[in-house]
């Protein structure tokens, strides 16, 4: 999309009481973003659900500077803005009614040729939630999907975290401007996940957060994908509101389940039993009812060790590099820093796919 009709469809987002359906509205009957702005008043009270307050609000040149500050904000931070009928909108989400008008993306992201999935879940994960996320993943790579979820605790940051394990691209959907980071804690995150994947969003870099703006967010993780997994929830939960999006966007939903009696496979049993999601038995279930093929290898995303790497990370590496393995301990008291520092070095390394686990607290480079 030209940049002149980006600055349009920003300045109709900045418009009282224009939300995405009545913008794409508006538009389909202007021709264009820029067209609204310039059509007569006769012709837009024409319009199904286009009042006098609205067509008010479209005179005032407060909302084309709101919408300059807005895009030169995005250029300095280097947030791209998809217009909703640009070829490199994501596919799935186009066709969703209230998908946004525009969406604000940063990282990496090629939305191209493959499958995508949204993995949700509780902030309160467990550690058979955990080792199912890891499997499922595990098991899906092969087929080179990008994974999408929420930046959240718990459910959402392990699937990052295992996409990233896999080379797999991974995004992130946020529930505020992409110059924040909500939570805190998964800063150390950002960088690692921007250069497999990246962030979305369709807040504006002026939003305020509020706990309602995740149910907003939740939509963009259920119209991304054509399936959304349900790893573990309660009974009440935000993923089981990201689900419900999903089955009415007439997308796939598959729900993990539990023991009867596991408090956090509640709202999944819930699911699998009014038939509003696939059980998973097996993570092959994923692909055989999505009916996913083979017949494309898997793109393997290649390592840019020496771009990526920090000067602590490096030391690491050239030890192992030369001691083949090493346990935890070994490896802080070689490198002469302590272990808790070499812990989490070594994590960053592991979700870089530069090193990994072994039994007994050893670590050893791929």
């Amino acid at each position: 999309m030209n940049p002149p009709q980006l600055l349009y469809a920003l300045a109709l987002q900045a418009v009282p009481n224009i939300g995405d359906i009545s913008a794409k509205k508006l538009i389909q009957h202007c021709g264009s973003p820029e067209a609204v702005f310039k059509e007569t008043k006769a012709n837009l009270s024409k319009i199904d659900g286009i009042g006098t307050f609205t067509i008010k609000h479209l005179e005032e040149a407060k909302h084309l500077k709101a919408a300059e500050k807005e895009l030169s904000f995005m250029e300095k931070k280097g947030i791209e803005g998809l217009y909703f009928e640009d070829s490199n909108y994501p596919f799935k989400l186009k066709h969703c009614i209230d998908g946004p008008l525009v969406l604000f993306q940063k990282g990496d992201i090629n939305w191209d040729h493959a499958p995508i999935i949204s993995i949700v879940g509780t902030r309160k994960i467990t550690t058979y939630g955990l080792a199912q996320c890891e499997k499922i993943i595990e098991t899906l790579a092969v087929f080179n999907p990008i994974i999408v979820s929420g930046f959240a605790y718990g459910t959402d940051i392990a699937a990052h975290k295992a996409a990233l394990k896999h080379q797999l691209q991974t995004v992130g959907c946020m529930a505020q401007g992409l110059q924040n980071t909500y939570p805190k804690a998964h800063l150390k995150y950002r960088s690692l996940i921007e250069n497999q994947g990246g962030f979305v969003t369709d807040f504006w870099s002026t939003s305020v957060m509020d706990p309602s703006n995740f149910l907003r967010r939740n939509r963009l993780i259920a119209g991304l994908s054509e399936a959304t997994i349900v790893i573990e929830s309660a009974e009440k939960g935000g993923s089981l509101a990201t689900a419900a999006m999903a089955f009415g966007y007439n997308r796939e939903v598959f729900a993990l389940p539990g023991r009867i009696t596991d408090h956090q496979s509640q709202g999944c049993h819930n699911l699998i039993k009014t038939k509003n999601a696939h059980l998973i038995s097996n993570p092959v279930d994923i692909p055989y009812i999505l009916n996913w093929s083979l017949e494309t290898p898997k793109k393997v995303v290649q390592k840019k060790l020496f771009v990526e790497l920090d000067a602590d990370e490096k030391i690491i590496f050239n030890y192992l590099k030369k001691e083949s393995k090493s346990p935890l301990d070994g490896i802080a008291i070689a490198c002469e820093m302590p272990t808790s520092k070499a812990a989490y070095l070594l994590l960053n390394l592991e979700l870089k796919g530069v090193c990994r686990p072994l039994p007994g607290k050893e670590f050893e480079l791929v």
